[in-house]
């Protein structure tokens, strides 16, 4: 139900903006497009610039409305949307400075997070706030303290992301070190779930105090210390499982299936050995040695394909 009322108010304001640009000289219908809202979003940037040309009034209003509208569309159809606003919005000042200050910069960057977070869009408004942070020097880093506090809690609280080792390399991230949230990032990062045990028995009110969930902590915490597991052994025993997951034996073959489902680890479990065969696992960090084994992978490839062709070249000779 609430779907259907929210295509029916996309179709209706849609219909309004169609209306609105027609009414300004814009070769356009007033009926809506039969291949959905992405179609209507298409034909109404394509006919947005009637309203650019002069210092209307009501401009402003339809930016926004067909921002909205382009926040509602599925992520793979934006970017190319969002691409072709830009052109028309570049286009219609062509000639013009655009005093964007940096301050500027980051209020936009601010308000489309806060939209995305508002719509559910996590993924998305994680990018944003990196760009966000990542647009800040050695010298400002400071002023981006709240922001670099709530982009953390934003992704440890986020049941899709297990990958924090890039936040620690923002520079508005590094002016927390010594502070408890970026203690409890570095665990997320690089830690096991005994130091995260730990963390939460010390400063119990801190965590309740961001909100974040200690059983998904736990949970996730799991998950990343699985996956250092399986970066260092391919082979690990269900004691071993038991011991470090902190979990009751008839719970170590479920959390395995789950762990697997995240597609953030590839393993079989072999249950007459009581132990789990790894094929494959996401590195929690990716830094120089990681970059070397994937050099050295991508170079024994080389190797193998140059005998394979050489081996070919030779019986086409035969």
């Amino acid at each position: 139900m609430a779907r259907s009322v929210i295509f029916f108010i996309c179709v209706c304001q849609a219909s309004e903006l169609r209306s609105y640009l027609k009414s300004k000289g814009a070769e356009i219908s007033e009926e809506n497009a039969e291949g959905g809202l992405h179609l209507d979003l298409a034909h109404i940037i394509e006919a947005c610039d009637v309203c650019l040309k002069d210092d209307d009034k009501d401009v402003e209003s339809v930016m926004n409305s067909i921002v909205s509208l382009l926040l509602i569309l599925e992520t793979d159809r934006q970017e190319s949307l969002t691409e072709s606003l830009c052109e028309k919005l570049v286009k219609a000042r062509e000639g013009e400075h655009w005093n964007l200050t940096i301050e500027k910069k980051h209020h936009l960057l601010r308000l489309l997070y806060e939209a995305l977070v508002d719509c559910k869009k996590s993924e998305s408004a994680a990018k944003i706030m990196v760009e966000l942070l990542g647009s800040y020097t050695e010298d400002n880093a400071s002023q981006a303290r709240v922001d670099a506090h709530r982009c953390i809690v934003t992704a440890l609280k986020d049941q899709n992301t297990f990958l924090f080792d890039h936040l620690l390399t923002l520079k508005p991230v590094r002016f927390l070190e010594g502070e408890l949230i970026h203690d409890l990032l570095t665990i997320f990062v690089s830690g096991k779930l005994s130091a995260y045990v730990k963390f939460y028995q010390n400063n119990k009110d801190f965590i309740d105090s961001l909100g974040l969930s200690h059983e998904q902590n736990m949970e996730k915490m799991r998950l990343l210390t699985l996956m250092g597991m399986a970066v260092e052994s391919k082979e690990v025993s269900f004691d071993t499982l038991q011991q470090e997951l902190q979990l009751v034996e008839e719970d170590v073959e479920a959390f395995v299936i789950d762990a697997v489902r995240t597609k953030m680890v590839y393993c079989k479990i072999d249950q007459t050995q009581r132990k789990v065969v790894v094929s494959h696992s996401t590195h929690r960090t990716f830094g120089k040695q990681q970059w070397q084994q994937l050099y050295d992978s991508l170079n024994s490839w080389k190797q193998n394909l140059t005998q394979v062709q050489n081996s070919l070249l030779s019986i086409s000779k035969t």
